[in-house]
């Protein structure tokens, strides 16, 4: 099975959206909401990277990336998520692939790092990191990670784009 990592078209928002409901439907940590999230980022102009995973002209992943906000002022922080991949593909490392094709990107635009709430034993194989003591209020500090790209580590608090606590169109 050949994947192609490409940058998301207009033509892929519907199928990004239904890709997305249904990789985060069984899930007990998910709102529900994460595709309207990813739709609310997009008409607000605050996806920095939106990437899909496509296999035999198709649609079957995706990833998205929106700018972060350091609490000291500091510049180049992203978060991660949502991820997601068709459900009957999932394991087959396609969203490791969305992931790391994000990642290298980051870096290519000299980002200080990224953060993202998720699974740490997951999370870890990228080289994110626990980092409790820095989280942002409101989100789970079990779950709470940072990836430091550009910098040797963060010193403040990195918080997610408002639009991750909104339901506002």
């Amino acid at each position: 099975m050949t994947i192609a990592i490409r940058p998301e078209t207009p033509a892929d928002h519907a199928a990004i959206y239904d890709i997305t409901k249904r990789a985060f439907a069984p899930m007990p940590y998910s709102d529900g909401d994460e595709q309207d999230l990813i739709d609310r980022l997009r008409n607000a102009s605050a996806l920095a990277i939106s990437l899909v995973a496509e296999q035999d002209g198709a649609v079957v992943g995706q990833v998205t990336f929106t700018e972060a906000f350091a609490a000291d002022g500091s510049d180049g922080w992203y978060a991660l998520g949502p991820v997601a991949v068709e459900p009957e593909l999932q394991s087959r490392k396609i969203g490791a692939q969305l992931i790391e094709a994000g990642i290298a990107l980051l870096c290519e635009r000299g980002a200080a790092g990224c953060v993202l709430v998720g699974n740490p034993a997951y999370y870890g194989r990228f080289g994110f990191k626990p980092f409790p003591e820095l989280c942002p209020k409101g989100e789970p500090t079990e779950s709470f990670q940072i990836l430091p790209l550009g910098v040797a580590g963060p010193s403040a608090v990195i918080s997610f784009h408002p639009l991750f606590h909104s339901d506002q169109q």
